[in-house]
């Protein structure tokens, strides 16, 4: 497959009191390949609760094709590519919000509860090159379906 013209994907989502910390963990490893590290930080709500927050950073190439792939196989993969001008930053940064609990039950879908960062390759570096690298990059992936 083509180069994905992404410098990195972050992915992060936090686990409440009310959660199971290997539930969430598991639903956040649907998109990480199998060695991807995770990291813990541990923080505390409004109220006092603890809140425990897992993140990830893909540097690789193999490992952000990877998620995306993981992403694309969503059934609402088409609305992800036609909300791609709300969903880039000036920064040239692409925002997704994933279901956590889709995720916990094996299937990519978008919704909440878990949150894909991916700084977008974009020369110059300019919000209009970014859309269009992101949605070149995506076609890739949903034809690769």
């Amino acid at each position: 497959m083509a180069s994905v013209p992404f410098h990195y994907v972050d992915l992060r989502t936090f686990v409440y009191a009310t959660e199971h910390e290997q539930r969430v963990e598991d639903a956040l490893r649907l998109f990480l390949p199998e060695d991807a590290p995770i990291e813990r930080q541990e923080t505390t709500g409004h109220h006092g609760d603890r809140i425990l927050v897992l993140s990830t950073r893909l540097e690789k190439a193999d490992d952000v094709r990877h998620v995306l792939s993981t992403v694309a196989e969503s059934d609402d993969f088409g609305t992800l590519e036609s909300e791609l001008d709300d969903r880039v930053t000036d920064n040239c940064e692409l925002f997704v919000s994933l279901d956590k609990q889709a995720a916990f039950g094996g299937e990519a879908r978008l919704g909440d509860g878990l949150t894909l960062r991916a700084k977008v390759e974009a020369y110059p570096a300019k919000r209009e090159a970014a859309v269009e690298n992101a949605a070149e990059a995506l076609s890739q992936f949903e034809s690769a379906e």
